[in-house]
């Protein structure tokens, strides 16, 4: 028996390799694509460093020290350093997610040329994916080497944000390219503005939860981004517990069903 089960899995197994190196090929070609753009990427760099310089050392010298795990005080920047680290992979993975996906959707109509290849519906999400969130993840890396250099990284566990902002990026590259494809013109860019503007602010990235109304509180423990502050500042911190079991699966959760939709969508306009 266990022979007809390799027999029968190995035809499932090559395809799901060759769908893998299709994929990487879309990867490749956007790193081909970037070669002469790769300016555009310093923004992403320096963009929550001088978030942490301004607030969470300038303004930090005001707050003062707030509870950290196990009601040990830290300092402010401790407190939102990671956070922003949070939010880097978002943003990075959300604009090629989003607005470079669109532009090559509508207007360049570079899938329709990748969909003469071999390639299907599902390599091109996938790859498209798998470039937005490592994006996001370079961004996120290049952060946490500041983090460090700053001192703001006293446990190995902080080793552990690096696979939290793959995460954060699978999810938000997932949702992007989801929502992107009901997207009919540059219009609907001030939706996703709209959606991610009061994240970066109401997700725990500056103050302390219980800080917030009891009914914002409760709106804010459900938003995506606060599932990877949690996450983000956990594993920097060191404060690693089961319950961050939960916040990690609501995000893996988010970038496959963003996923499934955007190549059920893609697949409809581009093969109806």
């Amino acid at each position: 028996m266990s022979l007809v089960a390799l027999a029968t899995a190995s035809p499932r197994l090559s395809r799901s390799t060759a769908g893998s190196r299709r994929a990487l090929r879309v990867v490749e070609r956007e790193g081909r694509a970037y070669r002469y753009s790769w300016p555009i990427f310093v923004t992403g760099i320096v963009e929550p460093i001088f978030f942490l310089l301004s607030i969470g050392i300038g303004v930090g010298e005001l707050v003062g020290d707030l509870p950290g795990p196990g009601g040990v005080p830290i300092s402010y920047r401790q407190f939102v350093a990671p956070a922003m680290l949070a939010n880097a992979a978002m943003n990075g993975a959300m604009f090629d997610a989003t607005f470079n996906f669109f532009v090559k959707f509508k207007y360049l109509r570079i899938f329709d040329a990748m969909l003469a290849t071999p390639l299907s519906v599902r390599d091109v999400i996938r790859g498209e994916l798998m470039w937005s969130l490592g994006r996001g993840a370079f961004y996120a890396t290049t952060f946490l080497g500041a983090m460090a250099a700053f001192g703001l990284v006293e446990s190995w566990w902080g080793l552990l944000a690096v696979p939290v902002a793959l995460l954060v990026g699978f999810a938000f590259a997932g949702a992007g390219l989801g929502a992107t494809t009901y997207m009919r013109s540059f219009i609907d860019f001030d939706l996703v503005t709209l959606a991610l503007v009061p994240l970066f602010l109401f997700s725990g990235t500056f103050f302390p939860l219980d800080r917030y109304p009891a009914t914002l509180e409760a709106i804010v423990r459900v938003t995506p981004l606060y599932q990877g502050v949690v996450l983000s500042r956990a594993v920097v911190l060191g404060d690693i517990h089961p319950g961050l079991i939960w916040h990690a699966l609501y995000l893996a959760v988010m970038g496959w069903v963003g996923m499934r939709i955007a190549s059920r969508r893609l697949g409809r306009l581009l093969q109806p």
